[in-house]
């Protein structure tokens, strides 16, 4: 149950009156389990690890929401998440303190939410919904294969979300700094000098009403001038949608990557302890490459059994070149990919998946299995 507390008690050290206006939600997520992950072929060493897997359902989390009553429906808001390693009871993120969001924000419900600081992007919020693996579970989740929904977090981020109108709703983002203090030349790390930053720009629209879920999204990277052209930039779209026939639920999804890749190019490489089985985790996590060009496909299903659901997707990403400069890099992977979990009560459940990746990180030949079961609790 999550615990809605005044704000003067949510910390010891905070102080000051209760007043009945303001409130402060203390929640998170606690997600271990044991997994196996192989990675062998395409002339690399074989590796295989076992072991503990943390956040495979979801990333294991703490954090804190709240919200002021400003008067005349407009509020004061803020969340400060934090994720963490379950396993060693580390910081995740980097290390950072509210690594997973830090905003703060206004919003009204007949205008829609502004929120201002370090948060995801707009394409992961509306096509986490259509994915069966929802942004979870390794290398299975969507964003292998369409990398701007892979949980992107940007830094010195502005975003805007409408309230639905009939099932409408639009959002759109703009980072000035994806990834702060990533600096050169002159700059000091600062905020100034944003030319010497690598700036993001987002914008998203979805239709959602009853079983129908459908959204489209474009984003654009552009790298710092010190490194790069005026015309170095990435850009990436996709469409998808899901329909719930409430016997089975369908997914569909199809886009592209232009002049490089957003996002980790191979997710699938962070997956708990069995990350970077024989491959480097932080494989082209941004790659600029002028001509390169990915297409993506996703096809998903998912169904109710019992207290539980099972679900599989198969998901595609063929690029036209090598990706990075990475030789024998421009083989099409694909990933088929099957989960289940099982509820044990409102906010605790248990789940296993299973999935196979050929020619894996675009690496011809290499194939990586993963699997795992675990137990996730809310609170």
């Amino acid at each position: 149950m999550k615990k809605t507390l005044l704000a003067a008690a949510v910390l010891a050290g905070f102080a000051g009156a209760a007043q009945a206006e303001t409130s402060v939600t203390l929640y998170g997520i606690v997600d271990v389990g044991v997994g196996y992950q192989q990675v062998k072929g395409g002339g690399i060493d074989k590796a295989s690890r076992v072991g503990l897997i943390d956040g495979v359902q979801s990333g294991s989390r703490w954090g804190l929401r709240g919200s002021e009553d400003l008067g005349d429906g407009l509020r004061a808001i803020f969340t400060l998440e934090s994720g963490f390693n379950s396993r060693t009871g580390r910081s995740g993120q980097g290390d950072r303190l509210f690594g997973r969001q830090a905003t703060v924000g206004l919003a009204a419900d007949s205008w829609g939410t502004l929120t201002i600081g370090r948060q995801t992007n707009v394409s992961s919020d509306f096509f986490g919904s259509i994915d069966p693996f929802a942004a979870s579970y390794g290398q299975s989740h969507a964003g292998a294969a369409f990398g701007q929904i892979a949980t992107l977090r940007y830094d010195n981020a502005v975003k805007y979300l409408t309230p639905s109108f009939g099932g409408f709703q639009v959002g759109a983002l703009y980072s000035f700094d994806v990834n702060d203090g990533q600096t050169s030349g002159g700059s000091s790390g600062t905020g100034f000098q944003t030319n010497e930053k690598d700036r993001a720009i987002n914008a998203g629209i979805r239709y959602v009403n009853g079983p129908l879920n459908v959204a489209a999204s474009y984003d654009r990277l552009n790298r710092r001038s010190s490194v790069s052209s005026s015309d170095d930039r990435i850009n990436a779209w996709l469409v998808g949608g899901s329909y719930d026939f409430e016997v089975v639920k369908l997914a569909l999804a199809y886009g592209q990557s232009k002049d490089g890749w957003i996002g980790a190019a191979a997710p699938a490489l962070q997956s708990g302890s069995l990350a970077s089985a024989g491959i480097t985790s932080d494989y082209n996590t941004y790659v600029y490459q002028n001509d390169l060009k990915v297409k993506s496909y996703l096809v998903g299903l998912s169904a109710p059994i019992g207290p539980g659901n099972l679900f599989g997707s198969w998901h595609r990403a063929d690029p036209n070149q090598d990706v990075g400069g990475v030789a024998d890099s421009d083989s099409t992977q694909n990933t088929y990919s099957l989960g289940y979990t099982y509820d044990l009560s409102k906010r605790t459940n248990v789940y296993a998946y299973g999935s196979y990746s050929k020619n894996y990180a675009f690496l011809d030949d290499v194939k990586s299995t993963a699997v795992g079961v675990g137990l996730r609790h809310r609170f």
